[in-house]
């Protein structure tokens, strides 16, 4: 179930002192524009009935004096609103983040990164422009249409009732035309994330597509994704021209009503010439604010859209449970890892992933995984490290069922080395301690060092504090292996994680690899048998089962074992 606009909106509110600002600003740039056209009639009548100069100045010196300071207090109201609405959009932008961010790899395989950009950024960005519009022009519009009736009534009760009658008729009739405008709007957006995850994820491979010839594919597919948003526009731009055309033309109808009877009026001598004037320029005011909440309609329509989309994805639940009564691994050393009867498939497929994986290492001891490609090997890395809970059996770390223990002590006590490292635009040292607060610089030095980056980062002109750019994929590894050692982990899984360095880079991290799964449980994924010499342990891994599992020395000097035959393929010293 998605959550309500209002759970949404709850995010936006503003704090009481904020608040009571900006409502003293929008009824502040309410009623002085209701009070100037009672200047427009005293100045009108008292000229006919022969008034001094000096008083009709004062009357017009009044009358510019209320526009001003109306300007003024609407001027204010912006400010405040736009200020107002960024942070309540930064509030929902963070919850936005945290949220997607806590949410399982299952949900994130089914959106790419281009479409929870645009749900994260761009549709709290239609909400905060709505957010702004809605109070200058919805809000201070509506407030200045009732006080247009009000004053319209006091002055002759059968205009006031003729202009209510019509007001509650466009209102009506507007409010019917939103259930039209709406889903429009939504396929509208819809169809423009789409796009923007089609052209991330082109983007991100230009490198494969030009290089294999797979360019006019991807520009085939991304002109499909256009004319799907292209369609999607031109309808919701079909209706709201309908609408927009359709509220002009009963406008002028209603206001051409007004004026007859306020002529007519005028005629039977109830009325004096200033408050016919008053009646004209209210009956201007009253088609002002129509006209700013017809213009807001389609911003309200996206906004409705990017609502519900932003509702959907808080809606978004985890499907790995949160233990009902967490216990957190063991703080020090390392940690036992067992894999009793584990089975998994993914929840919209019934093909299964694994079966009947068991393995077990003691404390300290490496197993390394071997086999083909889609055989099952980094799917059991995400057992190990709970990005995945098994559909059947457990997987143990320290004697403690992954599903019983403490998320922030599973995340504390293992870490995971793959070979596509995430750098981010930030310092060295947000890089190192993933924005974790860390003070001593020196540890983080000495991790520099230890992984081959010391003289690296003496080159760097601000140290620690200098923003990476134009890192090589050698360096990226590097530091990613330095991030390890940091967290100072019990369980360290390493997927491929030496695959993108050069000789001379691998042969200065070994050394690395080892201390850091010295006195540590590892579990190393790797295609490449050599860099398996240090392991304890082997599981060769095919088609979702483990066929072959032992101590590495026992297996390699087997020569009827898979993985001897392996060795032998691959040309491996034993």
């Amino acid at each position: 179930m998605a959550a309500s606009a209002g759970d949404v909106l709850r995010h936006l509110r503003p704090g009481p002192r904020s608040a009571a600002a900006l409502t003293a600003a929008v009824v502040a740039a309410t009623a002085l524009p209701l009070a100037a056209p009672q200047l427009t009639r005293g100045f009108v009548d008292d000229a006919i009935g022969g008034a001094s100069t000096r008083h009709l100045t004062l009357l017009a010196l009044g009358y510019l004096a209320l526009a001003v300071a109306g300007q003024v207090a609407r001027l204010l109201t912006a400010w405040l609103a736009s200020r107002l609405a960024w942070d309540g959009t930064n509030r929902l932008r963070e919850r936005l983040a945290e949220h997607a961010l806590g949410l399982d790899m299952a949900f994130h395989g089914r959106h790419t990164p281009g479409e929870m950009i645009e749900r994260v950024d761009g549709d709290v960005v239609a909400v905060a422009d709505f957010v702004v519009a809605f109070l200058m022009d919805v809000v201070a519009g509506l407030l200045l249409l009732a006080g247009v009736i009000v004053m319209v009534l006091t002055i002759d009760v059968r205009l006031g009732a003729v202009l209510l009658v019509y007001c509650l008729l466009i209102g009506y009739g507007m409010a019917r035309a939103q259930r039209l405008a709406v889903p429009s709007a939504a396929r509208s957006r819809a169809a423009g994330a789409a796009l923007f995850g089609n052209l991330e994820e082109r983007l991100a491979g230009a490198e494969d597509l030009r290089a294999n010839g797979a360019g006019e594919h991807a520009v085939n597919r991304f002109h499909q994704a256009s004319a799907a948003l292209f369609h999607a526009e031109n309808r919701d731009a079909r209706i709201g021209t309908t609408l927009l055309a359709g509220t002009s033309v009963a406008f002028a109808a209603g206001t051409a009503i007004v004026l007859g009877l306020a002529a007519w009026t005028r005629q039977s001598g109830t009325l004096t010439v200033g408050t016919a004037v008053l009646l004209f320029q209210y009956t201007l005011m009253v088609r002002a604010p129509f006209e700013r909440l017809i213009d807001q309609l389609r911003q309200y329509q996206t906004a409705l859209a990017g609502l519900t989309r932003i509702g959907e994805l808080l809606a978004e639940r985890r499907t790995l449970p949160p233990p009902a009564d967490p216990r957190p691994l063991p703080p020090k050393g390392p940690l036992s890892l067992e894999l009793d009867g584990v089975g998994f498939a993914y929840a919209d497929d019934v093909t299964r992933v694994l079966s009947d994986v068991t393995i077990t290492l003691a404390p300290g001891e490496t197993l390394g995984l071997v086999g083909r490609t889609g055989s099952g090997k980094t799917t059991i890395a995400r057992m190990v490290l709970r990005l995945y809970d098994p559909t059947e059996g457990a997987v143990r770390i320290g004697g403690l069922d992954l599903r019983d223990a403490d998320p922030a002590s599973v995340r504390a006590r293992t870490c995971v080395v793959t070979q596509d490292v995430q750098l981010f635009a930030a310092s060295v040292r947000d890089n190192l301690t993933l924005f974790r607060p860390l003070d001593d610089d020196h540890r983080l030095r000495a991790v520099l060092a230890d992984v081959g980056l010391g003289e690296w980062l003496a080159t760097l002109p601000d140290g620690l504090d200098t923003e990476l750019r134009g890192v090589s994929a050698g360096e990226a590894q590097l530091l990613a292996f330095a991030r390890a050692f940091l967290t100072d982990p019990g369980l360290v899984v390493l997927d491929e994680a030496s695959s993108r360095l050069d000789p001379a880079t691998e042969r200065r991290i070994e050394q690395s690899v080892d201390r850091l799964l010295k006195d540590r449980t590892g579990v190393l994924i790797a295609h490449r048998l050599s860099s398996l010499s240090r392991v304890d342990k082997i599981a060769v891994v095919d088609g979702g089962r483990i066929v072959e599992y032992g101590y590495r020395h026992e297996l390699a000097a087997d020569p009827d074992s898979r993985f001897s035959r392996m060795l032998d393929m691959g040309q491996v010293r034993r």
